[in-house]
């Protein structure tokens, strides 16, 4: 997808990039997967606009260069408006977005909405805030991409986020089942993207360090013990660690599914599937051979 010459002409968001061979390795392999998971997924309808949602985390950086790297070559036909949810939380930096945004030509949006005060209300202590705090952002979201004209609102979840999902489901949940890489809304108009499906998080980690990116830490999800996700999260870098690309080789079986050799009697028709009845199976044809054969 890139040469060695795609150095010379670059996104703004990749400006001071290192020149190093090992990030122009990197480069290419989140633009080459993200681009396949697009195209895998049918994500694109030429001429959409695309909300993509920044937190100022390493995935949603990673996500917003490699986009904004592909609509740049003329490979992603869409419009792209950055997103910032400030969700009213204490501390939050809220100069940093803005400033990185249009020092860099991005179009963007930032939306103030209270709702840290609402999960720290309603959620008692010692529950976690991760749900409520997720589905008040995701509608809100919805609102904001309705109010700017666009199709779908793009999420920064990659790889190892959809297989901490599908453990957590499994564990949690009782139930198999992830983070796909698109979805449609309940309401039906809007579907919700996740470019980075096959981008590892360690991939992220490098990239956006790599380039320096202002990240901004969560001070409310992420400052609570206990999360059942840094659980999982740990139980697969254990499993990492005694056997590298384990969870590669996870990944790749959620995209290898056989229902028939699951118990989900919805998924696959058991009823229907049976051997045939040897009392109705007809005669077998008496084979009549030639006596003169072989002679």
């Amino acid at each position: 997808m890139l040469d060695d010459a795609d150095t010379t002409e670059i996104h703004p968001l990749f400006a001071g990039a290192p020149q190093s061979t090992e990030f122009r390795k990197l480069r290419k392999r989140l633009v080459r997967e993200t681009r396949a998971a697009i195209e895998d997924f049918a994500m694109v309808r030429p001429g959409d606009r695309w909300l993509v949602c920044l937190s100022g985390g390493k995935d949603s950086y990673t996500l917003l260069a490699v986009l904004h790297e592909l609509q740049w070559r003329g490979l992603l036909p869409v419009d792209l408006l950055a997103c910032n949810l400030d969700q009213g939380q204490p501390n939050f930096p809220a100069t940093v977005l803005p400033r990185f945004l249009e020092a860099r030509g991005v179009p963007h949006r930032i939306d103030y909405r209270d709702t840290y005060s609402i999960v720290t209300d309603k959620v008692p202590a010692g529950r976690t805030y991760c749900a409520l705090c997720s589905r008040l952002r995701r509608g809100n979201l919805y609102r904001i991409a309705r109010e700017e004209g666009c199709s779908a609102v793009v999420l920064g979840h990659h790889r190892d986020d959809m297989l901490e999902t599908f453990f957590m489901n499994l564990f949690h949940g009782g139930r198999l089942a992830t983070m796909p890489p698109k979805l449609l809304n309940e309401e039906g108009d809007l579907t919700v993207l996740r470019p980075l499906a096959y981008v590892a998080e360690a991939d992220c980690d490098r990239f956006a360090r790599a380039m320096a990116y202002p990240i901004i830490p969560c001070d409310l999800c992420g400052s609570q013990d206990g999360l059942q996700r840094v659980q999982v999260k740990r139980m697969l870098d254990e499993w990492e660690t005694r056997m590298p690309g384990r969870r590669q080789v996870m990944f790749r079986a959620l995209m290898n599914v056989r229902p028939s050799h699951l118990l989900d009697r919805e998924l696959f028709d058991f009823s229907g599937l049976l051997a045939p009845d040897p009392a109705r199976m007809p005669d077998p044809v008496p084979v009549l051979r030639d006596p003169d054969a072989g002679h």
